[in-house]
């Protein structure tokens, strides 16, 4: 399989946000593109099987959920992760931010607090205030290269009064995978003052060799309410086709959240996401197997060459997701400036940590999950940037890596 993900597939012209937006987002259609959170693999034959099959039908009207779906899922989440959930405690949605939307809608009222622990995602940042609910940040701690939550600070906010934390778990963008003993900390002080979790857990497959990634919700003793959200779209690369599911055993938080899609008139259901859906969960493992192989190698590769050719970067060591977090402060760079050097000068698309809160200063995001061919491209590009760059301020100021420290 590792010579399979090292194909290389031509997604220009497919109306691909992450190569045919180009232009509009970076000012230059020639950026080799490692920001957004899609992959560069041709998904898992079986799900392409299904499809195909679909697609053969010559009709594609108003769909329902089939029962197999549900099994395929309930099944994945036993198998994968010890993790016993129930067929009433899912709901469908399109997709993991809408199901953001709708916890929060549904399970506060305009003007309740909502923790997030930044740097996060970005729409657990904008979600809160775009429905009229007060944004409270934790900011995680940052200490030695590993992040951790910060629990006084948290307990201090939950003492104010709060009604969700929004958890990123696995943490996205700086790839933790949160330890059992880190989350029931956390859930204590949950338990304490009535706070609601929701967790987003849609890169819960995606973890390396040796890390365990413990489901929030399998810590839970009832005393703290839990929605989980899950869901094959980055395991298996198929975020377009637009289906998630909550987890949400709580039969009244179920109700509430379901009223607020209903509301809104969402519909997660078509004929293509339903079929990719169940077989990505039934049958896809093998390939997700092949897949964590090669991101880890991947990784490997980039913190080596990293450590030899680009020292200023330092790659916050990952524990899940296909997502690296790159330290870059010691290049001396505002953000302008280091989103001007990758884009401009080095013609690499990453995302910039600012965008993740002002924690993100300083630092970018990068999407390995591309042939590795790409990876040594984009980080010959960048090599060859900052060499320029280095030479550029010798010539400026010559003679200055000579002074002496007055200091």
């Amino acid at each position: 399989m590792g010579n399979e993900f090292d194909r290389i597939i031509s997604r220009n012209g497919t109306c691909s946000l992450k190569y045919d937006a180009r232009m509009s987002k970076f000012g230059r259609s020639d950026v080799l593109p490692l920001w957004v959170a899609d992959m560069d693999f041709a998904v898992p034959q079986p799900v392409q099987d299904a499809l195909m099959s679909r697609a053969a039908h010559p009709i594609f009207g108003y769909t329902a959920y089939p029962d197999s779906l549900f099994e395929a899922l309930i099944d994945w989440l036993q198998i994968r992760h010890a993790w016993t959930v129930k067929r009433e405690w899912v709901v469908l949605s399109p997709g993991l931010v809408p199901s953001l939307h709708a916890a929060i809608i549904a399970l506060s009222q305009p003007g309740d607090a909502i923790i997030v622990q930044p740097p996060v995602y970005a729409p657990f940042i904008a979600a809160p205030r775009s429905v009229g609910r007060r944004l409270v940040l934790n900011p995680l701690k940052f200490e030695n290269g590993h992040y951790s939550f910060d629990l006084e600070g948290f307990e201090h906010i939950a003492e104010q009064g709060a009604r969700l934390l929004l958890l990123c778990a696995p943490h996205n963008p700086v790839g933790r995978v949160w330890h059992g003993e880190e989350l029931l900390a956390l859930l204590g002080i949950c338990r304490r003052y009535g706070i609601t979790v929701v967790s987003d857990e849609v890169h819960a497959d995606l973890i390396y060799p040796g890390i365990h990634h413990t489901p929030v919700a399998t810590l839970g003793d009832g005393a703290v309410k839990i929605i989980s959200a899950v869901a094959p779209s980055k395991t298996f690369n198929i975020p377009g086709l637009g289906l998630s599911a909550l987890i949400v055993p709580d039969e009244k938080d179920r109700s509430a959240i379901e009223k607020a899609f209903d509301t809104l008139h969402v519909g997660a259901a078509n004929p293509f996401s339903i079929v990719a859906f169940e077989a990505a969960y039934r049958k896809g493992a093998p390939w997700l197997d092949d897949l964590l192989d090669y991101l880890d190698a991947t990784c490997k590769f980039v913190r080596t060459y990293l450590e030899q050719h680009l020292p200023l970067i330092k790659m916050i060591e990952p524990e899940g997701t296909y997502l690296l977090w790159l330290d870059c402060r010691a290049m001396e760079l505002d953000d302008k400036q280091l989103e001007l050097f990758f884009v401009q000068q080095a013609g690499v698309g990453l995302s910039p940590g600012i965008i993740f809160g002002e924690q993100g200063r300083g630092f970018m995001r990068m999407n390995i999950a591309v042939p590795r061919s790409i990876i040594i491209e984009a980080l010959e590009k960048i090599a060859s940037a900052e060499r320029s760059r280095k030479q550029s301020d010798e010539s400026r100021f010559p003679g200055a890596q000579n002074q002496p420290d007055s200091t």
